[in-house]
């Protein structure tokens, strides 16, 4: 390597002044490299079989994301919604259908009703469609370099074949944009995961939630507000507490409309009014929308604006985000021994530390719920902003909606999981409400100012705060309150942290009331 400096740093320079010192730069030559006679051992082996490995077949070993490989068995259901042959089979159902509303429109005397063979042909192809069908899509697709033009191919080859059906050809996705295919077909999508995953997948996790609610509803518990000892509560009420919270995101979550449009290139049935002018393309649109499942959108540009999207998956993350809350709290149970995990024959909790029994399930339902939350955030802030009348960044963040899902999947898998491990450790909970007696603290001072004993807070915190209390310290307080009538002092001194509970046991008992 050679320097050359930068010559003109020092012409000119005034006399008797320190020259600028030159800047500089490296010029690389090129060094002659002796490849050895014989390559070092292993070499060419490791670069063939990095070649080897560049065009690997799909498979769960392959797979780049985790949800197709590593998780591949729980998020398979996902797939027949959410891959690629998913949105052609939705697709193929809209078309059909689209085709089969022209012919109930009397003003469109070129589609002439369906008999009921024609009606049968479509009615199979939207409950039949095949992979084999969908792969030929995907063959057209590479001529058309248009997915939504492929489907319309291939349905017109299908319709060719039935005599009714091949005089209408051209009425196949007739004043369609490709939106008008596709915002319904995404919404068919999520319908039909909702309904048969991830609601059901809800819906147990709430359910063994407040099983543990039921079972637990008696068992006295130290509360604990900013990592400190707090009035005590039952196991059962704080479970209570989640599956009462989880349950109304769900139902929001199932409340949430599903929209649809089939209103042309800019949402005004320009093409349709110029075709069929006496036909009401609205009232038509109103009706074919509902008839799929989904609710008929009035105001749309090329593209339905997504709003439900947002609210959708807004719905789901604020129901993770109460999980993780509920992943969080549990792992703190079992790390104050609150809760102990049954072993399972062959599993392994640390690769060096034999004794491991690691909250593992709860903390994969914590990080997929977090991924699941990311991706959805960026769903629900990016798809409904669109410029103008649309613009395509949409249609690529549109193709992972069973991504977030999909780590709901494993997410939820992972936390039933886990619970179904769990044993409870009453002892260990009795042992530390047993040393927890400054929690009493409270309810002695409430009794205090009932009966006008003058600063009855300042005097417990003087005797509690700092101070190591015992029950017999306790007690002996409790004596000195000579204010109080004997009656009082009585049933102070039968308190114990284990009974101060309030009605936190009715509560989890009154659960189901509620859910």
């Amino acid at each position: 390597m050679q320097f050359h400096g930068h010559l003109n740093a020092t012409r000119g320079a005034v006399r008797g002044q320190r020259p600028v010192r030159p800047t500089m730069m490296p010029v690389i030559r090129p060094v002659a490299v002796q490849t050895p006679s014989r390559p070092a051992q292993g070499s060419t082996v490791v670069v063939q079989a990095a070649s080897s490995l560049d065009n690997l077949e799909l498979s769960a070993l392959t797979a780049v994301s985790p949800l197709d490989g590593r998780y591949g068995r729980i998020t398979a259901p996902l797939r027949k919604s959410f891959s690629e042959f998913g949105l052609i089979r939705f697709r193929v159902i809209v078309e059909a259908r689209w085709l089969q509303k022209l012919s109930t429109i009397p003003q469109v005397t070129e589609v002439p009703p369906f008999s009921d063979e024609a009606n049968k042909v479509l009615d199979e192809l939207c409950s039949n469609f095949s992979l084999a069908d969908a792969q030929k899509v995907k063959e057209i697709e590479k001529t058309t370099n248009h997915d939504v033009k492929a489907v319309e191919y291939v349905l017109k080859d299908i319709f060719a074949k039935n005599a009714e059906l091949a005089k209408v050809l051209e009425f196949t996705h007739f004043a369609c944009t490709s939106e008008d295919i596709n915002n319904l077909s995404h919404a068919l999508m999520l319908k039909e995961a909702l309904h048969e995953q991830t609601l059901p997948q809800m819906d147990k996790v709430i359910s063994e939630i407040a099983r543990l609610a039921h079972e637990f509803a008696d068992v006295p518990m130290l509360s604990r507000t900013h990592g400190q000892t707090a009035s005590p509560t039952t196991m059962g009420k704080e479970m209570a507490v989640f599956a009462y919270r989880l349950k109304r995101q769900r139902d929001q979550l199932a409340a949430v409309p599903l929209f649809g449009k089939m209103a042309g290139a800019v949402g005004n049935y320009n093409a349709h009014m110029t075709a069929y002018p006496t036909v009401d393309w609205q009232q038509v649109a109103t009706e074919f929308v509902p008839s799929l499942g989904l609710e008929f959108n009035p105001y749309v540009t090329q593209i339905e604006p997504h709003d439900y999207m947002a609210e959708l998956f807004g719905a789901i993350m604020r129901f993770n985000t109460i999980l993780i809350g509920f992943d969080r709290d549990v792992w703190g149970y079992i790390a104050w021994g609150y809760f102990k995990q049954r072993t399972i024959a062959g599993e392994v909790g640390s690769s060096t530390m034999p004794h491991k029994v690691n909250p593992i399930d709860f903390e994969n339902s914590e990080g997929n719920l977090g991924l699941a939350n990311a991706t959805m955030d960026h769903l629900s802030n990016k798809l409904p902003i669109s410029r103008w009348q649309r613009d395509l960044t949409d249609s690529t963040v549109l193709r992972t909606l069973g991504v977030g899902i999909g780590h709901c999947s494993i997410a939820y898998a992972s936390v039933l999981r886990g619970i179904s491990k769990l044993t409870l450790n009453e002892a260990r909970i009795a042992e530390d409400l047993d040393n927890s007696w400054e929690v009493l603290a409270e309810p002695i001072q409430t009794v205090m100012r009932r009966y006008g004993v003058p600063e009855p807070y300042e005097k417990l915190k003087a005797f509690t705060r700092g101070q190591k209390v015992t029950q017999e310290s306790m007690q002996t307080f409790v004596d000195g309150l000579v204010d109080l009538p004997e009656a009082a002092r009585a049933d102070l001194r039968a308190l114990t942290p284990a009974t101060y509970i309030g009605n936190a046991a009715e509560q989890a008992k009154a659960l189901a009331q509620h859910l």
